[in-house]
């Protein structure tokens, strides 16, 4: 009978790679902290311009994208906030700190964007059944500076990582701005050149469409996180398969929980069955080698069970 406990728990970084993982975290979440904070300034400023002007030139399409910025500022409000208390240490209570705020705040962030589909559908429609006079120059003016400002909110926001609920949802927020001043500046041509009323509203409820479907894309990404689902682009079945085949010392590996607790940050347990307790130290170092490298987890528990499970109540077999 080997002297090994029950079970073993490592984790693959040290003392001091923790700190420096802990370090860059603080140091790309004050980063995201900047840019979310100069992208609401910019947009708080830009969106009153834009009800203001679609209120004096009576233009839908202006006001759908004054509303949709008006969204969007409290959106990259909030986003700003949950990268702040990202960098929160854990506590008592959290023990894995506050990164999930961040992907709870993208969450709420798709579900206002339903709500400003919806607003905008209504209203484009008692547009078309009353259409009205439209100030087209003003318009023009004005959904131009709206068009200028969000491509420099948009290229301030670029380059987040693909694992940024938070930065990926205020994205989405600035694009359909984008969209909404296109859509301003060509309904602002259409009615000055062609005197089509109708463009407006009809302009209005494309933006609403392309809006809806990236609103949807993300509302599942985030439940997706909320709900601990096995990160995007993962494969675990693949990820099973090479964790049994890692090291001759393994006999079999089950209980495998990988899931993503915020952005980028990877997680796993598993419980690894071995045919000499005495070989644990090494089947841990390959173990953990293999998840940081090549499927880029950073935190692994794992649980070495010295002859059979020890859950066998739970199911040993696969992740269930």
């Amino acid at each position: 009978m080997s002297n090994l406990p029950s079970c073993q728990h490592d984790h693959p970084h040290s003392h001091a790679a923790a700190h420096d993982h802990g370090h860059d975290h603080s140091a790309h979440a004050g980063s995201r902290g900047r840019k979310l904070l100069l992208a609401f300034a910019l947009t708080t400023v830009t969106m009153l311009a834009e009800v203001v002007g679609g209120l004096w030139s009576g233009s839908l399409a202006l006001l759908t994208d004054g509303g949709h910025m008006m969204v969007d500022a409290l959106a990259l409000l909030m986003a700003y906030v949950g990268a702040r208390l990202a960098l929160r240490p854990a506590d008592a209570r959290r023990s894995y700190g506050y990164g999930r705020m961040e992907v709870l705040v993208g969450f709420v962030n798709a579900i206002s964007q339903f709500v400003l589909v919806g607003w905008v559908a209504w209203e484009a429609v008692q547009r078309l059944l009353h259409p009205g006079e439209i100030l087209s120059g003003m318009m023009l003016v004005v959904a131009i500076v709206g068009l200028l400002v969000n491509v420099l909110v948009l290229r301030s926001l670029h380059g987040h990582s693909h694992d940024d609920v938070n930065l990926a949802s205020a994205s989405l927020h600035v694009l359909g701005d984008l969209l909404g001043s296109v859509a301003a500046v060509l309904a602002a041509l259409v009615v000055r050149w062609l005197g089509w009323l109708w463009a407006d509203p009809v302009l209005s409820l494309l933006v609403a469409v392309l809006i809806l479907g990236s609103a949807w894309q993300l509302l599942r990404r985030s439940a997706h996180i909320l709900l601990e689902g096995v990160p995007d682009g993962m494969d675990w079945a693949e990820l099973e398969a090479a964790l049994n085949g890692v090291d001759p010392a393994i006999r079999g590996v089950h209980h495998l929980h990988v899931w993503q607790l915020a952005s980028g940050s990877r997680m796993a347990t598993l419980h690894a069955e071995l045919h000499d307790p005495a070989d644990a130290a090494q089947a841990l170092r390959a173990i953990n080698r293999l998840l940081q490298e090549r499927f880029g987890i950073q935190h692994v528990t794992v649980q070495i069970d010295p002859e059979d499970c020890l859950d066998r109540s739970q199911g040993c077999a696969g992740h269930g």
